[in-house]
């Protein structure tokens, strides 16, 4: 995809990943819509792309719900035009362990998967009928290996893995193009927020991640993000280590569920 004059929606761009690839797009040639809860960080986020000279909004949006994602593209196509690239990017941790409150299984299932899902079936038709469109998932390491300490996260991103793999099988053939980017840790104010959370169930999960390999720059996935979209490619992988993990777990799947068993010993 030439993304020079494309429309870009990015969803938690009030910082972290999701404000590198708001920035990233539009140093790329895309006008862009950054949408956050934290609409003051969206518009930070829009204000330092216009200060660079690239045309952005910064807009509170709520990715977990339909009216909220709606929302979000029809602020985009008012302001810009039609919605050529959707980043769904907005993510949380959830609580850890297996939770206690069902609304808390709901919440991050409609953040992490359902909001995917929502921009899929508002955008996709359109994309159909123009011929072109491509949609980021952002979604983790966790999504093809797992993550110690938090099922939620675990869970929820393999679903990301597994609608974006969904959705390019079912549409790579139509002009529709998929990004699905799995970084392992990366330095953001998620991974602060658990790295020195008060619960040391939380913070097990925080040291799992942290432990196992570089914590990167936001922007370092950015921009391995941009590229793959310009060259229509599926699988991101700023940590390269993570595809022989990958590699080592479907090569022996019992091997590889007894290591993390010891991993997950390492860290209490």
């Amino acid at each position: 995809m030439h993304i020079e004059g494309t429309v870009a929606v990015v969803t938690g761009a009030g910082s972290g990943i999701g404000r590198a690839l708001a920035v990233a797009l539009a140093a790329a040639g895309a006008s862009v819509v950054a949408g956050d809860i934290d609409e003051a960080g969206a518009e930070q986020t829009g204000e330092r792309i216009r200060a660079a000279g690239g045309a952005a909004m910064g807009v509170r949006a709520d990715a977990s719900s339909t009216d909220g994602v709606t929302a979000l593209i029809a602020s985009a196509r008012d302001e810009f035009g039609p919605v050529d690239v959707y980043v769904a990017n907005a993510g949380i941790i959830g609580p850890p362990g297996l939770g206690d409150d069902e609304r808390d299984w709901d919440r991050i299932i409609d953040i992490n998967v359902r909001g995917h899902v929502r921009a899929a079936k508002a955008l996709v038709p359109e994309w159909l009928e123009r011929g072109r469109g491509h949609f980021v998932t952002i979604a983790s390491a966790a999504g093809l290996l797992t993550q110690i300490g938090a099922a939620g996260y675990a869970v929820t991103k393999h679903a990301a893995v597994g609608f974006a793999e969904w959705l390019s099988i079912t549409y790579g053939d139509n002009g529709i193009g998929v990004t699905c980017v799995c970084p392992m840790g990366v330095d953001t104010p998620l991974l602060k927020h658990i790295s020195d959370s008060a619960d040391p169930a939380v913070r097990v999960g925080a040291a799992a991640v942290v432990n196992a390999g570089e914590v990167i720059g936001p922007d370092r996935v950015a921009d391995m993000t941009v590229e793959a979209i310009r060259e229509d490619r599926f699988l991101v992988l700023p940590h390269p280590a993570v595809l022989d993990m990958y590699r080592h777990k479907g090569g022996d799947y019992e091997r590889w569920i007894a290591g993390m068993r010891r991993y997950q010993r390492t860290l209490g």
